[in-house]
């Protein structure tokens, strides 16, 4: 069953603000490095090599993370190339989470061939496998890492990582401007049309 434009427009919406801010402004300088590593990792060719992850590893995760905003009518986070700021984000500002994606995939390595008999590797499983997989590890710190991790690397800037093509602002509905005209938002036209 396809998501909805809207439905997972919603999602990414609130999921964005539920992020901390104060996280973010701790964070700031390395997310930058990290985006801006990424973008450029995404476009060379052939791809460059990953800092973090084998070249197998990186195939597994960039499965979970195109799940987690899958493709349908609209890109998602493969099209978006998140695997790269993921892989950069955990040799910079999230370093701290490196084991948790080494055990991570481990314990998803060996539920696929639980569940999955003669299955070694979740990216080879079907689309429905893999979501009935993911279902059963969704409350995971893993599982939480990649999908924050898919998120911040789907919405950022392009000119940092992530995003390819601005993919995630089409999405949304996020026009790229230097600068913002006022009314800014809804609230400021209506208070505008009281004055």
């Amino acid at each position: 069953m396809a998501i909805s434009d809207t439905s997972r427009r919603q999602f990414l919406v609130r999921a964005s603000l539920g992020l901390s801010c104060g996280w973010f402004s701790l964070h700031w300088p390395a997310i930058q490095s990290a985006q801006a590593y990424a973008r450029s990792a995404a476009q060379w060719s052939p791809p460059a090599d990953f800092q973090f992850f084998s070249r197998e590893a990186a195939v597994e995760i960039d499965a979970v993370a195109a799940q987690i905003i899958p493709t349908d009518d609209a890109p998602g986070a493969r099209e978006a190339h998140v695997i790269y700021f993921i892989d950069r984000a955990l040799v910079t500002f999230d370093k701290d989470k490196q084991s948790a994606y080494t055990e991570g995939l481990k314990q998803l390595q060996l539920k696929t061939e639980q569940m999955f008999s003669g299955v070694t590797q979740f990216s080879s499983l079907i689309f429905a496998q893999q979501t009935e997989l993911l279902t059963t590890i969704e409350k995971t710190e893993f599982f939480e890492l990649i999908r924050l991790h898919t998120i911040m690397g789907y919405l950022s800037r392009p000119d940092y990582g992530g995003n390819h093509d601005q993919v995630g602002w089409k999405l949304i509905g996020f026009e790229e401007q230097m600068t913002f005209e006022p009314p800014f938002g809804y609230y400021d036209s209506e208070e505008n049309k009281r004055g």
